[in-house]
């Protein structure tokens, strides 16, 4: 392990970070907030960030293991400095740092018990921590540093989220490039939509951060509730479903093939989950709370939608639901949005594949000699990719079981641990019980935000990057 390699690339993402801070300095300044807590990050992001570019300097080749380790600890460094504003705000270390690794791992669970009591600059920023860790700040990294060169190769394959790697262009630096295009431009036409829709600039900026990164913070405590606008619902549904879907097929749509999505079996079985999950809950609305139809359809779609690209904005407090209309909530949780997409979760893909794996089992249980190929959008799926897909389930269960039984034996009650431990682990964000919609995280015990924190960190880098670490053989040379 070259530990002078990855203390370097470190050291030029923290001087990047602070150069993104100037950001929220402005919107201080704009808004007559105190400058301080920007100041005063902006000066430690960035000296630290100079110290270590100038005293761990280095040329030698990355080999995948640096590749891991930069992103692994890349994203725990940007949340660590990026809580810093957080934290010169009033927020204890252990809140500040727990709202800052929830807002770079888009997750949206959120501490702060009243939101609106913070400065705009401090929401502002905040909103922004999710827009840059939505597409992934290790991938603007790449995009903006042509010094990487072939190395981005191994940043590229630790950061992009999914079973595959997505490769647009045959260099990496021009995919990251291109990803990141069309992220700001979606964003863009979103903002246009939203202000168009009369939501102040502000308001239309920050809910398109957490949009476009399946993010779920809003500046507000009540969230996209506190509109009650049923336009706006539509605009930021028809934006959370296009930001759980691939990006690297919304280019191709864009560019190149426009039936890309459409003929896409990831796409079309993520459609298919969202069509069906709201049909079960507009019925479960309507059927058991009495609500009309149109209602009940309204708020199904809204919270489907929300929920299995991971954003977890809520229009109304789905944790006072019947237990059938939760259930199916529940179960979204689990599977998440697309591969390629800033979209939390097990994955789509990955879900779609093990039910094609399971069905192959039945066939050869009937059929021991037949040779059945597993196909995915008309490609054999290799056997070595099936075997990386059924390790990550297994694997993202176990850290799943065993951080609600942690969050259980302290204190916290069946259904509050469960669900923690999943919007967490699968980056969506309030759960039931104790961490519905409308409450805060604050409730968790010190040692269960610790738990927590780690969840976020672990599911946002696909569990395999941050687990791998923890295996001698990584840290051998």
């Amino acid at each position: 392990m070259n530990h002078g390699v990855i203390l370097n690339v470190l050291g030029g993402l923290l001087r990047f970070l602070g150069v993104i801070m100037v950001v929220p300095l402005l919107v201080a300044l704009y808004y007559g907030d105190s400058l301080y807590p920007f100041l005063a990050a902006v000066i430690i992001t960035g000296l630290t960030g100079i110290l270590l570019s100038y005293k761990y300097k280095s040329t030698d080749d990355w080999k995948i293991r640096e590749g891991f380790a930069i992103v692994a600890f890349g994203w725990f460094t940007a949340a660590l400095f990026g809580s810093i504003p957080f934290m010169l705000d009033g927020i204890s270390p252990l809140n500040a740092l727990f709202e800052s690794m929830s807002g770079f791992t888009t997750t949206g669970a959120t501490i702060l018990q009243d939101i609106e009591s913070h400065s705009r600059s401090i929401l502002f920023w905040r909103s922004m921590t999710q827009w840059i860790g939505g597409m992934g700040i290790i991938m603007l990294f790449i995009a903006i540093l042509p010094k990487l060169g072939v190395a981005g190769r191994q940043l590229f394959r630790a950061e992009t989220p999914g079973p595959t790697e997505d490769k647009i262009k045959p260099r990496i630096r021009e995919t990251a490039k291109i990803l990141w295009m069309v992220y700001l431009f979606i964003s863009i036409i979103e903002v246009t939509a939203l202000v168009l829709a009369k939501m102040s600039i502000y308001d239309a900026v920050t809910h398109t951060f957490t949009t476009m990164a399946c993010g779920g913070f809003s500046p507000y405590s009540q969230g996209i509730a506190v509109f009650n606008n049923p336009f706006i619902e539509v605009i930021i549904v028809v934006f959370m479903f296009i930001a759980g879907a691939n990006f690297a097929l919304h280019y191709r749509t864009l560019y190149t093939d426009r039936y890309s999505l459409v003929n896409d079996n990831e796409f079309k079985f993520y459609t298919v989950i969202i069509l069906a999950a709201t049909s079960l809950l507009t019925f479960s609305l309507w059927n058991d709370m009495g609500e009309n139809i149109f209602t009940s359809f309204r708020y199904a779609l809204f919270q489907v939608v929300s929920i299995t690209t991971t954003t977890g904005y809520a229009t109304t407090d789905f944790n006072m639901w019947t237990d059938s209309a939760r259930i199916v909530l529940l179960a979204v949780m689990f599977i998440g949005g697309c591969a390629g997409s800033t979209a939390g979760g097990i994955k789509v893909v990955r879900f779609l594949l093990l039910l094609k794996y399971s069905q192959n089992a039945l066939f050869k249980s009937i059929h021991p000699k037949a040779v059945k190929p597993i196909k995915f959008n008309n490609k054999a799926v290799p056997e070595d990719v099936m075997q990386a897909i059924v390790s990550f389930v297994v694997i993202y269960i176990m850290i799943f079981a065993v951080s609600t039984g942690l969050l259980s034996l302290l204190g916290m009650d069946i259904i509050s641990s469960l669900t923690s431990s999943i919007v967490t682990l699968g980056n969506i964000g309030p759960g039931f019980g104790m961490v519905g919609p409308m409450a805060s995280f604050d409730v968790v015990p010190f040692v269960g935000k610790l738990v927590l924190i780690a969840n976020m960190w672990i599911g946002r880098l696909e569990v395999f990057t941050v687990i791998v670490m923890l295996t001698p053989e990584f840290w051998k040379r």
